[in-house]
């Protein structure tokens, strides 16, 4: 009897001292403060590729710790969209064209924190990510993406004509974004500014006629012009190696400097873009960079990516080469952060990806009313012919 009444006391006390342990070691968790991290760390990068240049990128980088939080953070949320994205597109409340950019997020990332808020960039059509990077908040992206009055384009662009400041979208004209590029660089050095303009493509895009006059062009004038091919190794449904007689994209500016970077490692990338831009700034003409990358989704939400290039293929990249991944075990192995806190940045971003999905799925349709506007820029309101000579709708540049 004694003993039963001894093992009944001592499960008694031990669920309040257990509870106790827990609490301690959650407080010992939480109370772990900025001082238990290391403020910055340097670290080996892979050389560039060069082609006409004495020298070229740093092959150290130095992160600090707030630096690797908000590279961390960035790219988690793009990646978190992209597959938030892929659902409500297969629930039919995406509807069209829509490409999405998984896989791609060092690339991005890594030129926008390289580059000043006032220097400009213009893509192609897997433009979420950009978008996102150039500070568009993510419910502006998905309600973009349905189509709805509160999309960064107010319902009216859809995944490959989105816009923000210094950014002149996604465009859906394979390699047609490129002379536009150059055309901003252009505008940037009529106007004595010191700014530079980042004009990307991608490896299908890189054998258009139109971007070689562009080159030539931006050669001949200096252009402050980062010309950007983000090679994912496949045009569609098509390997660079089928596509192109030659795919050292970053010589394809013959009597252009070129680099060829590794797009999976954020800090190359930022590195890269960092000499590029300095490189424009002295007034020494354009650049070409090829980013090695890959995409993890299909070309598009209507490919589904495995017929032309292996299951396993993909899971080697994603195993061997993941951008996020990477961050995460330098910062983790470095002392720039502890796995908990990047956990807690996981949570914070799934949840501002789901409360972005329910503003993007209940948000209203823009009325019909608005069709005709945004034609012009600063002009007086004017009358738009519809689908038949008896309906008009007005058009209004601001609204």
């Amino acid at each position: 009897m004694r003993k039963m009444l001894l093992a009944a006391l001592s499960r008694v006390l031990q669920g309040p001292v257990a509870a106790a342990g827990r609490t301690a070691s959650r407080v010992m968790v939480a109370s772990r403060n900025y001082a238990d991290f290391a403020n910055e760390a340097t670290f080996e990068i892979k050389p560039c590729d060069l082609h006409r240049l004495e020298e070229g990128p740093a092959t150290t980088a130095v992160l600090t710790r707030e630096e690797g939080l908000h590279y961390y953070k960035t790219m988690q949320t793009i990646r978190r969209m992209e597959l938030k994205s892929d659902q409500l597109y297969k629930q039919k409340i995406i509807r069209g064209f829509c490409h999405l950019y998984d896989g791609q997020e060092a690339c991005c990332v890594g030129l926008e924190v390289a580059i000043k808020p006032t220097d400009h960039v213009i893509t192609a059509y897997r433009a979420h990510g950009f978008t996102y990077a150039r500070g568009v908040p993510v419910r502006e992206i998905l309600a973009e993406l349905t189509g709805r009055k509160g999309g960064c384009a107010k319902g009216k662009g859809g995944s490959m004509h989105m816009y923000t400041k210094n950014f002149y979208g996604g465009n859906g004209i394979v390699g047609a974004q490129v002379p536009l590029g150059a055309g901003i660089a252009l505008a940037c050095k009529y106007f004595g500014k010191n700014e530079v303009c980042l004009t990307l493509y991608g490896d299908g895009a890189a054998n258009q006629g139109q971007i070689f006059e562009t080159y030539n062009m931006a050669a001949l004038w200096k252009l402050p012009c980062i010309f950007i091919c983000e090679n994912n190794r496949y045009g569609m449904g098509t390997s660079v190696e089928r596509a192109a007689a030659s795919t050292d994209y970053y010589k394809r500016g013959d009597f252009i400097p070129g680099l060829r970077v590794d797009g999976m490692d954020v800090l190359c990338v930022r590195e890269a873009a960092k000499f590029a831009a300095e490189y424009c700034r002295a007034g020494k003409g354009p650049i070409v960079m090829e980013l090695q990358t890959y995409r993890y989704h299909g070309h598009s939400m209507s490919d589904p990516g495995i017929s032309y290039r292996t299951r396993e293929e993909i899971q080697e990249v994603r195993s061997k080469s993941d951008p996020i991944t990477l961050l995460k075990d330098r910062m983790i192995n470095n002392n720039l952060a502890s796995v908990e806190e990047l956990k807690e940045i996981d949570v914070a971003v799934r949840k501002e990806i789901e409360e972005a999905a329910q503003f993007a799925t209940t948000d209203p349709e823009p009325p019909l009313e608005e069709l005709g506007n945004h034609i012009y820029f600063n002009e007086p309101p004017f009358e738009v012919r519809g689908p038949n000579q008896w309906i008009k709708y007005k058009s209004l540049s601001h609204s």
